[in-house]
């Protein structure tokens, strides 16, 4: 009887003492795919207002370093789940790592060219190009193959310093970021030197939220609800930009972020206005099967893909 109860007590200790282990296994950690910013004030608002915890899943963000890529990070199981632009996201799928779209929050390409000297950039053949060292360039670099523009790729982490100073005839920006950025530094900017790619047959979604697909199929409801709580913030982050701004700000002073409330409102503006789809005029949240056909199309065209990549590779079986 004695042997009997110290075995039982034994157990009762073993399951205890997994208790804290557990719950940290159930945690999501959740790594934007760059610093803090009204990009992800979706996100931000999930957490802030507790949209996570009412959903029944525990979420931790975890900003990504100049060391520490967000993809480096899922690479090594540092985080379970982390934004990713289509783009970047079939580059890795093809590369050998399965990972599924678990929530797609851009509808439309923010990516622009931006010149100097209000040089027209489709004019400009041989010319040196800013380009994320991050990535995010790749339907640039399928255009610039593609209309025989021959660029200088020159790669830069994370400003617009390169081009300000004048090293630099053009550089790719960000409708929402480094745009607004050139403008701020005083830049004079207009439709002439200026090219947006979703206006000239490149208008393929970007920001969507991926998860390795060993992690997604053996916690599917965890999942499922991090991805709805999620939509929950971007949706009331649409309601009250405002209050959703004072949330960002948080965040961002948090992280010790250097930029400023102007350019944090502008960005979240021109956020959520990439999240409608140009057809509906609806917020839908969802991946289209045509957008990710005309992304594999341009990236195995141009050899930035060894194979297409499906919309059903993509998508997690229902």
């Amino acid at each position: 009887m004695k042997k009997l109860t110290i075995c039982v007590l034994a157990a009762v200790f073993a399951v205890l003492g997994s208790g804290p282990l557990a719950a940290q296994e159930e945690t999501i950690v959740f790594t934007p795919q760059w610093t803090a910013q009204a990009q992800f004030a979706g996100y931000y608002v999930a957490e802030a207002k507790g949209f996570y915890r009412e959903a029944g899943v525990n979420v931790r963000i975890e900003h990504p370093s100049s060391t520490q890529p967000a993809m480096s990070r899922l690479r090594r199981n540092e985080c379970q789940a982390t934004t990713l632009q289509l783009c970047q996201a079939m580059e890795i799928i093809d590369g050998g790592i399965p990972l599924v779209n678990i929530l797609q929050t851009s509808m439309n390409n923010a990516m622009v060219i931006v010149s100097a000297r209000d040089e027209d950039p489709l004019k400009q053949k041989g010319a040196r190009v800013g380009i994320w060292s991050v990535g995010f360039g790749q339907l640039a670099i399928c255009m610039s193959i593609m209309d025989n523009l021959n660029y200088e790729w020159v790669r830069f982490a994370q400003n617009v310093n390169l081009f300000v100073a004048g090293a630099l005839d053009a550089t790719l920006a960000m409708s929402y970021n480094e745009y607004y950025q050139l403008i701020q530094a005083g830049m004079q900017i207009s439709d002439r030197n200026v090219y947006r790619f979703c206006d000239h047959g490149y208008n393929v979604q970007e920001d969507g939220v991926y998860m390795t697909r060993d992690y997604y199929e053996k916690h599917l409801d965890q999942a499922r609800r991090f991805a709805e709580a999620s939509r929950r913030g971007w949706e009331w982050a649409a309601e009250h930009p405002d209050e959703a701004l004072d949330i960002v700000m948080k965040y961002v002073d948090r992280e010790h972020i250097a930029t400023n409330r102007v350019l944090q409102r502008l960005m979240l503006e021109d956020v959520l206005r990439l999240q409608v789809d140009r057809e509906s005029k609806q917020r839908e949240f969802r991946l289209r099967p045509d957008m990710v056909r005309l992304a594999s199309d341009l990236m195995v065209e141009n050899q930035m893909l060894g194979r297409a990549v499906t919309y059903e590779e993509i998508i997690p079986n229902e």
